[in-house]
């Protein structure tokens, strides 16, 4: 990681730095693990710490930032360069909330980009969270990963089917997303704890983000069979590193 407070603008002023933030703090009910499903292990080690090796391998960021509840130890035992916070909440707004908070607390200012990052997309490659940096860091507002949908798109009745939906402006909201730590903040402090990611909250607040076009490798494990899924997609990159640069982003279209 790289110190950059002392990078100046062409204006004089400090150049905004990039934190991560990685709430952590979920059980993860729907995926039937015991425990936090962030902890089960993929291809030898708990899923979170692939997520976090992403991150790692990214430069230009100042710190990633993990949010677990009170209480937690998963990470005493562990060696990582991340900082960890036991402020996690009872939502992932809450969590977001609080982790911004200890930002601030150690240094990080109003102006500079945060990346909000499911802890559960441990998928992500450092190239991915590269080009969202690239595309997003002159933008006004911020924005997020995003897959444009190739579904046909069904709204339901229960278990039958009222009606089809256009398909054409629908995409599958992803992370990281990234937006000024101040912006974020007043956004879900407005918001409430009940939207259910970041872009969400921003939305709210009369904002447009922008959608920067990502890899479908990059899902949320939520459900029992995804994890069979990204261990087969961890064990393919580990046999051939280059794997994951062709899911890197490199050519990805913003829209």
């Amino acid at each position: 990681m790289i110190d950059t407070t002392s990078l100046p603008r062409a204006n004089g002023e400090p150049q905004a730095r990039f934190w991560a933030l990685i709430p952590c703090a979920g059980r993860g009910s729907r995926a039937g693990s015991e425990g936090p499903k962030q902890y089960q292990v993929l291809a030898g080690q708990p899923m979170v710490m692939h997520t976090l090796a992403a991150f790692a391998a990214v430069a230009r960021l100042a710190q990633t930032l993990v949010v677990v509840a009170p209480g937690d130890n998963f990470f005493q035992p562990r060696k990582t360069a991340c900082l960890v916070a036991d402020c996690g909440g009872a939502t992932r707004a809450s969590s977001v909330s609080r982790g911004l908070e200890f930002l601030l607390r150690q240094g990080a200012a109003a102006s500079d980009w945060v990346l909000v990052h499911d802890a559960a997309r441990c998928l992500v490659t450092p190239a991915q969270v590269n080009t969202l940096i690239n595309a997003c860091q002159s933008d006004p507002v911020g924005g997020l990963l995003a897959h444009s949908l190739s579904d046909t798109l069904k709204a339901a009745v229960g278990d039958r089917v009222r009606s089809t939906l256009e398909r054409a402006d629908k995409w599958l909201a992803q992370t990281p997303q990234m937006f000024r730590i101040g912006m974020l903040m007043d956004a879900l402090a407005k918001a409430g704890d009940q939207v259910t990611d970041e872009s969400s909250a921003i939305e709210l607040a009369g904002f447009q983000p922008r959608l920067v076009a990502a890899s479908a490798q990059n899902f949320k494990l939520t459900y029992a069979e995804d994890f069979a899924l990204a261990e087969a997609v961890l064990s393919a990159r580990a046999k051939t590193p280059d794997a994951a640069k062709s899911e890197s982003g490199t050519g990805l279209r913003e829209a």
